[in-house]
């Protein structure tokens, strides 16, 4: 049996009902590209070339091997490479594919796609060790909620991605040391790649996966798809189990994908979703609506693309401010029928209750599930030690008014913006973390050469309505098809990474 570190957390068995849901992934023109290289291909592209029989899961599996091999030395996008099994599974993958069901009688609508997880994620039989000392030696006997909805959807583990220590900051050792770069910037380590996340979205953006899935707390999937050019989708809190993924914040942390598009991130998400009895924040939840049909985009007998539903865009104040990009972008959006933008103030202490004094309530949490490790062995935190001790020293009375005080932000939120608008257009993912909100990271253009990317935000368990935007906004751009150029590897180039100290770690902390 596998070996696991006596006191880590554990996850229960998987839940009866980890299948996935129904999702139906739709008859997509693949483009040529995706045909002439298949890790060019989206998601939605690979499931149907493998669906008609025009590429294998054995083939795909491969391609993204070959850049690993090649590429990944300068990336380091990935913890852990689990190539042989990866094979085996696309092997299982295209004989259940050419008989048209899975091994268990049931159609597998990711069909052997390969996909990267964020090192935090239990995965059964693959070290887990979210870029910790805490859990060097942790290999789960049982795979994440997330994740085993996943395989059972036919998807396919490539590798863990890399992760800022115990989803704190961006990637580095537990030591200090940058490994994951931007993956439009391999060179260069310190342009910033996103947050914790950045690993699943270096492995996507650098075609070393073909989706991905990681975790926010404090921006970790929207900041990293920013960066790098790609869609994350962050839902509303309790949509997708926390079962069998190394806390952070149990408010504030969510699972969601890091993809290549709107279509994406809607398919994926639709196979993550849904209750689970091992966590109750997903239970009694409304009913997860039609994400792949949000993320169609509705094109009209003229070919003018138009929003699905009629949808007022929330633009709160000094949102284009020195950034071109997001001019543009709101030009593109009034362009859309069905799009009305509306200028929102934000509610009374805005400021104050998403900043830095409240925001710090969420460090108490974290130390809640690791205080046998604080008190035992203050080294195995690494760089990221000092949030620890933060959290450690955060009194329950502060805790509890910041409780208070974000359930008065929610109630303004919902009341202020969201009376006037559909879906908000925002300047960072904090406040929506707070709040458990979901909210879409999403490209919209460059500058000085680097992905330059959007939020929008939207209200509880409105996800396809953001997906209905995004969507309708990439089928008039092209953005999100712009991929990095390789890294070059001759001549050889040393790439000296820097160390982060603690101090600017606990700064940049999620």
């Amino acid at each position: 049996a596998p070996a696991r570190t006596p006191d880590a957390p554990t996850a229960p068995e998987a839940p009866d009902g980890t299948d996935a849901p129904a999702v139906d992934v739709p008859d997509l023109p693949v483009r040529e590209a995706a045909r002439h290289d298949p890790t060019e291909a989206t998601l939605a592209e690979a499931v149907v070339l493998i669906r008609t029989g025009r590429l294998t899961s054995a083939d795909l599996v491969q391609a993204y091997l070959d850049r690993i091999e090649k590429y990944d030395k300068t990336y380091q996008a990935y913890a852990e490479v689990t190539g042989k099994q990866a094979l085996l599974a696309a092997y299982a993958a295209d004989r259940a594919n050419r008989s048209g069901r899975s091994e268990d009688g049931k159609a597998a609508p990711l069909a052997g796609v390969p996909l990267c997880v964020k090192d935090n994620y239990f995965t059964k039989g693959v070290p887990t060790r979210a870029n910790s000392f805490i859990f060097e030696n942790f290999i789960p006997v049982t795979d994440a909620t997330a994740v085993a909805r996943l395989k059972a959807a036919g998807g396919i583990l490539l590798g863990k991605g890399q992760m800022g220590p115990l989803a704190t900051t961006r990637a580095t050792t537990p030591n200090g040391m940058i490994t994951t770069v931007n993956a439009w910037t391999p060179d260069n380590p310190l342009i910033d790649p996103g947050g914790s996340s950045t690993g699943p979205a270096c492995a996507v953006a650098g075609r070393m996966a073909s989706s991905s899935i990681g975790t926010q707390t404090g921006g970790s999937i929207v900041n990293p798809a920013n960066r790098q050019n790609l869609t994350g989708l962050k839902p509303t809190m309790g949509r997708v189990s926390l079962n069998g993924v190394i806390p952070l914040s149990y408010t504030r942390d969510h699972c969601g994908p890091i993809a290549r598009d709107a279509m994406d991130a809607a398919i994926m998400l639709t196979v993550m979703a849904g209750p689970d009895a091992e966590d109750p924040r997903t239970r009694g939840l409304p009913r997860l609506p039609n994400l792949v049909r949000a993320a169609t985009p509705v094109v009209s007998s003229k070919g003018k693309v138009r929003l699905r539903r009629p949808t007022r865009i929330g633009v709160p104040p000094g949102f284009t401010d020195g950034i071109a990009r997001r001019s543009a972008l709101l030009d593109t959006l009034a362009d859309l029928p069905g799009v009305t933008l509306v200028e929102i103030r934000y509610p009374t202490d805005w400021s104050l209750l998403t900043g830095g004094a409240f925001n710090a309530a969420r460090l108490s949490e974290r130390t809640e599930p690791f205080r046998h490790w604080l008190r035992e062995d203050l080294t195995k935190f690494g760089v990221s030690v000092l949030s620890w001790l933060q959290g450690l020293m955060l009194s329950g009375d502060e805790w509890i008014t910041a409780q208070r005080a974000k359930h008065h932000l929610l109630r303004a939120v919902l009341d202020g913006p969201f009376d006037h608008c559909d879906v908000l257009l925002q300047t960072s993912p904090v406040p929506f973390d707070i709040l458990g909100l979901p909210e879409i990271g999403f490209p919209i253009g460059f500058t000085a050469g680097l992905p330059t990317g959007a939020i929008l935000g939207g209200a509880p368990y409105e996800e396809d309505r953001l997906l209905e935007v995004v969507a309708a906004y990439q089928a008039v751009t092209d953005w999100h098809r712009r991929r990095p150029a390789d890294p070059v590897l001759e001549p050889a180039k040393r790439v000296v990474r820097p160390l982060l100290d603690a101090v600017e770690a606990a700064a940049a902390s999620a």
